[in-house]
């Protein structure tokens, strides 16, 4: 009983140095501050209308705002929400964002500093609806001192944006890449998908879009229907509709993803590499839990 007691002993304490490997592997991504970009200007940090002064001076230290004087502060208001996507003026805006523009060919590069508290929407969620809005390469951090969808979030960085570039997004393409978020949102929620498959599926399509270039409803209905195949997702014939609703759209705006083909390419390998890691974060938690299950019915049948 002693060698044995001693066996699980020296296991356990393997086992405890693996998860502690694991956890600070997945803890330590750090957030390094950029120089000042002297052609674009400050970096501009958007703070939501309802954060208390408390709340906001946790924002700052979120987002790494040490000297005020190197960014330029603005608030994103319930008006903000009716001027780019028609919506509800009384809101509470609490997600924040800090936006530095970057050179072209740079790409788009999402950080939730604060993913426990953004719940709904994914890093690649935001990629893809920012795209769409017209913003193509810039460093986005996003933050929020409270429990949030994140839908918020778009409108601050559209702001921010605006207030960096000089000249206003076009409102049709700020409002269908709300509609892009929303319905991915809402698809995520749906029985056997997950986020991560809803933002390769929109990515995938887009892709594809821009290969193909279709001219007619019906050809974006091809495409849809063939990733769809590809990817084995199911959806209702009422979500394919919005789905092909909404890339329809995007045809009549003439948004050409073709412009933006390589960061459409880095986001979908981006999405494969995290559909990887989550895979292998559930198998190794698995492995835990059944060495440990083993464990028990061994010090049972010990002292049994």
């Amino acid at each position: 009983m002693f060698k044995s007691l001693m066996k699980f002993t020296v296991i356990f304490a393997v086992v405890s140095l693996t998860i502690g490997f694991h956890s600070a592997a997945m803890a330590s991504t750090g957030n390094d501050e950029d120089s000042i970009n002297e052609k674009f200007g400050l970096p501009i940090v958007v703070y939501g209308e309802a954060l208390s002064s408390s709340q906001k001076d946790e924002v700052r230290k979120l987002l790494e705002v040490d000297d005020p004087s190197k960014v330029k502060e603005i608030i994103v208001t319930g008006k903000d929400l009716v001027t780019y996507i028609d919506g509800d003026a009384h809101s509470n805006m609490y997600s924040s964002a800090k936006i530095t523009r970057k050179d072209t060919g740079e790409g788009l590069v999402i950080n939730q500093v604060t993913p426990e508290n953004i719940t709904e929407v994914t890093d690649e969620m935001y990629a893809n609806a920012l795209l769409t809005a017209g913003i193509e390469n810039a460093v986005v951090d996003v933050a929020s001192p409270v429990k949030v969808s994140g839908h918020s979030a778009l409108v601050g960085i559209y702001k921010a944006y605006d207030e960096g570039k000089g000249t206003s997004l076009n409102k049709d393409r700020t409002e269908v890449a709300n509609q892009e978020l929303n319905l991915a949102t809402d698809l995520a929620k749906k029985e056997g998908l997950d986020k991560e498959k809803v933002s390769e599926l929109l990515t995938e399509i887009k892709k594809e879009i821009a290969e193909q270039n279709p001219a007619t409803k019906e050809e974006i209905e091809q495409i849809i229907d063939d990733k769809l195949k590809t990817l084995e997702i199911k959806l209702s014939p009422e979500d394919r509709q919005l789905l092909i609703d909404l890339f329809n759209r995007m045809r009549d705006l003439n948004i050409n993803f073709e412009n933006v083909q390589s960061q459409l390419e880095d986001l979908s390998n981006d999405i494969q590499k995290r559909i990887k890691e989550t895979v292998g974060d559930k198998g190794f938690l698995e492995s835990v839990s059944n060495f440990f299950k083993e464990l028990i019915e061994t010090i049972k049948s010990i002292f049994s």
